[in-house]
């Protein structure tokens, strides 16, 4: 008899352990898989520039506010220059390495990289339309081993500002590559706005590399009154030359990020692109301190900020009405 006892005491002990090991399990942290405990984390671009550069500076900050510092966490960046093949290349030995998770910065990167299949978790940055783009189900249940951060662009905004600051446009040029969904869903976006409120029409410049940039924005600059350029990386890269065909024919350039404005767009209404970079950051620190990637819900960043260079409108003959001024940011002063 006190045997059974004996051995139904040590069957509860059992069962208590293992339950208490599941609890601490679900309450611990995800453990490096450098043995030296260091979290090794990938970051993958297309190209560089302004914008991107500052969502990586926001995310790697916001990683070392965290406690992630130098001796606990190391960034291995790779950027494609612009080059697919180069990126394809990039994301396979990404998912051949041994990475506790990887960071990817626009939509492009984010669809190499999760269609490559990484064992490792992907955090992606400033995705337009993630379900679009195929790197989530659902953004409240991302699956795809894929979680991050979409930045909405407030077109209808955009549109009504311009309305305002620059009452004589009466035709926009929309420049964008076909080839990237954010740039498609952003455009299509705009399109559906200008054909139903009939405040603009527009005409429409496709690119498929960057070499076509010049000529397409010079095309616009001859035959419209002010040009869109939607988030797209291939677009916001040629920003200067957009600016140089634009400002010639004194017309507006209305962009979609702070950093478009700061190389010479007229302006924009935006995210705050290291506050977007911060925001994917505290979503992988949930996912360290052990809560799973498809319990982690993607989200959109709509905190917006009206931007203008006082350059491009001094350039344009665009005055700016104090109402709109005194409430936004006003760069190249």
């Amino acid at each position: 008899m006190k045997l059974v006892k004996i051995f139904a005491l040590f069957a509860l002990f059992t069962i208590i352990s293992a339950g208490c090991a599941e609890t601490r399990a679900e309450a611990g942290t995800t453990a490096p898989k450098d043995s030296s405990g260091v979290y090794r984390v990938g970051i993958v671009q297309l190209v560089e520039n302004g914008a991107f550069a500052d969502m990586r500076t926001g995310f790697i900050s916001r990683m070392r506010e965290l406690g992630y510092g130098e001796d606990k966490m190391i960034f291995d960046y790779q950027n494609a220059q612009g080059d697919m093949s180069n990126l394809s290349s990039i994301c396979q030995r990404m998912t051949d390495t041994e990475l506790d998770f990887i960071v990817t910065i626009a939509t492009p990167p984010t669809q190499a990289m999760v269609n490559a299949g990484p064992d490792a978790p992907v955090f992606f940055i400033s995705v337009s339309n993630p379900i679009a783009a195929g790197v989530v189900t659902t953004m409240e249940r991302p699956g795809k081993n894929a979680t991050g951060t979409s930045n909405a662009i407030p077109v209808d905004e955009m549109f009504k500002l311009a309305a305002k600051v620059t009452p004589n446009v009466k035709t926009f040029g929309l420049i964008y590559n076909a080839g990237e969904v954010n740039s498609v869903s952003t455009i299509n976006a705009a399109k559906n706005y200008l054909d139903a409120s009939g405040t603009f029409g527009y005409k429409e410049a496709v690119v498929t590399a960057s070499s076509e940039v010049q000529q397409a924005a010079q095309s616009l600059a001859d035959s419209t009154d002010a040009i869109f350029a939607p988030n797209d990386s291939m677009i916001q890269s040629a920003m200067t030359q957009i600016v140089e065909a634009a400002n010639a024919a004194k017309i507006p350039v209305f962009g979609s990020s702070a950093v478009m404005v700061n190389t010479g767009a007229f302006a924009t209404i935006s995210i705050d692109d290291p506050a977007i970079g911060a925001r994917t950051a505290d979503m992988a620190d949930r996912y360290l301190k052990g809560t799973a990637v498809e319990d982690i819900p993607s989200i959109v960043v709509s905190d917006f900020v009206t931007l203008f260079n006082k350059n491009t409108a001094e350039t344009i003959g665009v005055e700016i009405p104090e109402d709109i001024l005194k409430d936004s940011v006003l760069v190249g002063e």
